[in-house]
């Protein structure tokens, strides 16, 4: 692969208009607000960036716009949330001509549960037919991916390059991390960033990240460095922030808090649900604990 990504990648929220459009060229300030921040990558069209309701066209202008905008100043990974092996692969396709590090792939996020060789299957053949570095992106409660099945996948697939992983068992975690040590393991357990990073995590791709780049950066930081009082507190910070975002609306949630730190306000699409009132005073108070609010004009809620 070109640029072997890890440290802080924030997955970015897609700047969608009031009427569920995309605005392309509110992709810029976000892309310099967290490069800004010291973030070592981006994630476009994943989770946060509500990649799911996304269709074909939309996700490849999209992919397009983030490595445009970035243009080589850090690696950019492109997310694919999808039911079906045809459609990863279509939307790898689209993208493989890009200047992009890797695609970030969820197993099927329907009903139906792919047994172990289907799963094993179902990457193989996005890597054959991509020829794209992939990191799994274990999230799927329904179809979670144990720690020895992803690293069968990552033996048996050798484009399947890392794991990013999710929900908040450490112990998974940490197994992960002893049994796939030649891989990158990106932590997305928001709420446990700093004992991820003690056990080895290579890096982070997770909403919070999104939500306060500056602090999660520092927190990066403060851990290489061996500060771990300034890690504590940090993580606190951090803490108190992802329990006001976590929510059935966590990528409206983000956008919010990005709107409160200065970037233009957007729109979730459809249905989900703009942050409440309730919400919004609470992210307002966690980015107010950590500093991260200090010259900005907060808007009330409305």
């Amino acid at each position: 692969m070109k640029t072997r990504p890890t440290g802080v990648i924030p997955p970015m929220t897609t700047p969608f208009r009031s009427d569920g459009e995309i605005d392309f060229k509110l992709v810029a300030p976000q892309v310099d607000w967290l490069l800004g921040a010291g973030s070592h990558g981006l994630a476009a069209g994943g989770s946060t960036g509500e990649g799911h309701a996304l269709d074909h066209e939309e996700y490849r202008d999209l992919i397009a716009a983030t490595v445009e905008v970035a243009r080589g100043r850090a690696p950019v990974i492109a997310g694919i949330i999808v039911d079906s092996t045809r459609d990863a692969v279509r939307r790898g396709r689209l993208v493989r001509d890009m200047d992009v590090a890797a695609l970030q792939v969820t197993p099927v996020h329907y009903l139906f549960k792919p047994d172990d060789e289907a799963m094993v299957g179902h990457f193989r053949r996005i890597a054959d037919e991509t020829g794209m570095p992939i990191i799994i992106y274990n999230v799927v409660p329904w179809s979670y991916l144990s720690p020895a099945l992803l690293t069968r996948i990552m033996t048996e697939v050798p484009l399947v390059i890392g794991v990013k992983q999710s929900a908040g068992d450490l112990k998974l975690f940490a197994d992960l991390m002893m049994m796939a040590p030649d891989k990158l393991i990106f932590s997305a357990v928001d709420a446990l960033m700093y004992p991820s990073y003690t056990l080895g995590a290579h890096g982070s791709i997770a909403a919070i990240l999104t939500a306060a780049p500056h602090a999660s950066v520092a927190l990066w930081d403060a851990v290489k460095a061996g500060d771990h009082a300034r890690a504590l507190d940090l993580h606190k910070k951090l803490l108190t922030l992802w329990n006001a975002v976590i929510a059935d609306n966590l990528p409206a949630c983000t956008r919010y808090a990005q709107t409160l730190q200065g970037l233009p306000q957007t729109f979730p699409r459809a249905p989900m649900p703009e942050a409440s009132a309730v919400q919004q005073t609470a992210i307002r108070k966690a980015l107010e604990g950590m500093g991260a609010l200090a010259g900005k004009r907060v808007e009330a809620a409305e």
